[in-house]
C-alpha cells in the first residue's frame, strides 16, 4: 500500500509538471516561419483584427457593456485595452484589480482576445495617467524639464524613484495577469507605455539629465552603432559619420551639438527605462511586448514639432540596443503615408504591428493591405466603439474576409505566395508577379463605367492575393479589377478557367456563385467593384 501510495504521488506530481511545461510553451509567443513572423495564440497563428478603445472607454464597466456587441458586430477577435496606473493603484501599494477582471470576463464571454496597453509614466508623451500620489509630490518624483527649465507633466526617465514605481505597478499588474488569465489565455500581448516622446524639446534638462549628458556615451551603443554600421537608419549613420565614427566620448562628442544629438540621447534613456519595466514584467509573465510611437512629419523639429525620442525609423537602432527585451516597435498612423512609414519598419525584416490608425475611410482598405502585403500580426483603428452603425462598417467586411481566410493565410504565411495592393487615383495600378503569372491590379473605376470614377477623389481599395496552387489563387478585397499574362513571354496567353464567388467554412470552401459572362468581362478580367466585399476563387490557364 505504501508503494503504491509513493507511485501515485510521482505520477501526480509528473503530471503536473508536464501540464506546467505545456502551459509554459503554449502561452502567446512569437515565432519566425519563413520570411516573416507569427503570433502565436492558443497553440494556433492568430492575426489580430483588432481595434482600438477610446481612452476613457474603458474606465468603467458600465460604459464598456454596450460597446461589447459593437466589437462582435466588426468581426473583431482582438480590442486593445488601456489600463490605467491611475486606477488601478490609486494609493500607494495599494492595488485594485476589479476592473481588470470585468474587462477579461466580459472579452471571454464575447471571444474576443485582449491587447493590455499599460498607460504608466507616459501616454501621448505626458504623464496624465499617473497617480494623484506621483503627480502630487514631485520631490519625490521629479518631472523632466524644458530648456527654459520649466516643469512639464512629463516625469523624468532620468529619476530610479519613477522607475521603481512604475516598474512595481507594472509586476502587479502582469502578477495579476498570470493568475487570472494563464489558463484562459484572453490577455495575449503587452503594450509598454504609450507614444513616448519629450516635448516641448528635443531633450530633458532635469539636473539628472544634464549629468547623463554629461557622460561618456555607454559602450552597448557604441558597440551596437559599430556592428551594425552597414545597416543603421541613414539618419543616424550620417550623424555618426559627421563626427568621424568616433567611439568613445560623450554625447555631443560622439554625434555632435545638435537637436538631433539631444533626441539620440533621449531615445536611450525612455528605451533603457522601458526595457525594464518590460524585462521585469516577462520575468512574471512572458507575453510578447510592444512600444508605439507617434510618427513625425518631414521638416518637423524634435520636440518642438514632434514628441522626441520615440520608437521613430531615423532612430530606431538606439531603440533596438537599449530595449531588447521589447519584441515590436509599431508605428500609430495620423498621415497618408501608409506604404513609407511600413517600409521604414520593416526594411530589416522586422514584424510589423499598426496598434493605432486613425478610424477613417481608408482602414478597410489598409487592413487588407497590411496583413496581405506586410504579413502583419495585426491592425487596429483607434476609437473602434465610436461607429454607430457597426454591421455596416466597411472595416468589418474586411475582418470578415480576413477571418474567413485565416487558416489559409497561416498556411502559406512567409512563402512568397501572399501579396495585397492598395489603390487610389493617384496610385491607381500595381503588378505583382506570382508563380508563373504577372496581375496587374487597377482601381474599379479605371474601367470607367461608374459615374464616380469622374469625380476628384477615388476611395481607397485593395485585394489580398494568395496562391494556393500552380494556377489556383484567392483574391479578396474590394474595388479591384485584375487582368493576367504570363512571366515568360514564350508562354503564350493566360486564360480563366475559372472564377467562383464564395467563403470558407470551417476551413473547407463554400461556392457561393459561380461568375462568367458579364462578371469577368467576357473572359477579360476578375472584378470587385467598389462597395462589394468578396473573395474569388480563381483559376488560370495557359494557352497559344
Amino acid at each position: 500500500m505504501h508503494i503504491f501510495r509513493k507511485s501515485f504521488l510521482l505520477f501526480i506530481l509528473t503530471a503536473t509538471i508536464q501540464q506546467v511545461s505545456r502551459g509554459q510553451a503554449t502561452l502567446p509567443h512569437l515565432q519566425k516561419k519563413g520570411k516573416t513572423t507569427e503570433l502565436i495564440v492558443n497553440g494556433k497563428p492568430f492575426i489580430m483584427l483588432g481595434g482600438e478603445l477610446g481612452n476613457s472607454s474603458a474606465s468603467t464597466i458600465e460604459n464598456m457593456k454596450p460597446i461589447w456587441s459593437k466589437l462582435n458586430a466588426m468581426h473583431l477577435n482582438t480590442v486593445l485595452v488601456p489600463v490605467y496606473w491611475e486606477l488601478l493603484e490609486k494609493e500607494k501599494g495599494h492595488f485594485d484589480y476589479n476592473l481588470l477582471k470585468q474587462l477579461i470576463t466580459e472579452a471571454r464571454k464575447h471571444q474576443t482576445k485582449i491587447v493590455f496597453l499599460w498607460f504608466g509614466s507616459w501616454k501621448n508623451s505626458m504623464s496624465s495617467h499617473a497617480p494623484s500620489w506621483v503627480k502630487l509630490n514631485q520631490e519625490t518624483y521629479p518631472r523632466a524639464k524644458d530648456d527654459k527649465n520649466q516643469s512639464q507633466e512629463i516625469l523624468t526617465p532620468f529619476s530610479d524613484n519613477n522607475l521603481q514605481a512604475d516598474l512595481k505597478a507594472f509586476e502587479k499588474l502582469m502578477t495579476f495577469i498570470k493568475a487570472f488569465d494563464r489558463n484562459e489565455q484572453t490577455v495575449i500581448m503587452i503594450q509598454v507605455e504609450n507614444e513616448i516622446g519629450m516635448l516641448p524639446s528635443a531633450r530633458d534638462y532635469h539636473p539628472l539629465a544634464n549629468e547623463a549628458f554629461k557622460q561618456v556615451v555607454p559602450a552597448t551603443l557604441l558597440n551596437y552603432l559599430s556592428q551594425n554600421r552597414e545597416g543603421l537608419a541613414p539618419e543616424l549613420l550620417e550623424r555618426w559619420k559627421k563626427n568621424g565614427f568616433k567611439t568613445t566620448g560623450n554625447w555631443e562628442d560622439i554625434f555632435g551639438k545638435s537637436l538631433q544629438t539631444d533626441e539620440i540621447f533621449m531615445a536611450w534613456y525612455f528605451a533603457k527605462f522601458t526595457n525594464t519595466i518590460t524585462e521585469a514584467g516577462k520575468k512574471i509573465y512572458p507575453l510578447p511586448m510592444f512600444v508605439n510611437a507617434a510618427l513625425n512629419r518631414p521638416g518637423k523639429e524634435p520636440g518642438s514639432g514632434y514628441p522626441s525620442a520615440g520608437p521613430l525609423p531615423h532612430i530606431i537602432d538606439v531603440w533596438k540596443a537599449a530595449a531588447p527585451a521589447i519584441d515590436l516597435l509599431s508605428p500609430d498612423f495620423y498621415n497618408p503615408d501608409f506604404k513609407h512609414w511600413n517600409d521604414l519598419y520593416t526594411r530589416k525584416g522586422e514584424a510589423l504591428f499598426i496598434p493605432e490608425h486613425r478610424f477613417d475611410a481608408t482602414v478597410m482598405a489598409k487592413s487588407l493591405y497590411a496583413i496581405g502585403h506586410y504579413e502583419a500580426l495585426g491592425f487596429s483603428p483607434f476609437s473602434i466603439e465610436s461607429t454607430a452603425k457597426p454591421k455596416e462598417e466597411p472595416l468589418g467586411k474586411s475582418y470578415e474576409m480576413i477571418n474567413s481566410l485565416m487558416p489559409t493565410i497561416s498556411r502559406y504565411h512567409g512563402q512568397g505566395k501572399i501579396d495585397a495592393v492598395l489603390l487610389d487615383k493617384e496610385n491607381s495600378e500595381t503588378i505583382i508577379n506570382m508563380g508563373k503569372y504577372e496581375f496587374t491590379f487597377r482601381h474599379d473605376y479605371t474601367l470607367g463605367w461608374s459615374p464616380e470614377a469622374k469625380s476628384a477623389e477615388w476611395p481607397t481599395t485593395s485585394a489580398m492575393i494568395i496562391q494556393t496552387g500552380e494556377n489556383t489563387f484567392y483574391v479578396a478585397g474590394s474595388g479591384v479589377v485584375v487582368t493576367f499574362k504570363p512571366i515568360e513571354k514564350e508562354a503564350g496567353h493566360v486564360g480563366i478557367l475559372k472564377i467562383d464567388e464564395g467563403t470558407f467554412e470551417n476551413k473547407t470552401w463554400k461556392t457561393l456563385r459561380h461568375l462568367n459572362g458579364d462578371q469577368t468581362h467576357q473572359g477579360r478580367h476578375l472584378r470587385i467593384a467598389v462597395g462589394d466585399y468578396e473573395i474569388q476563387q480563381l483559376q488560370l490557364y495557359l494557352y497559344k
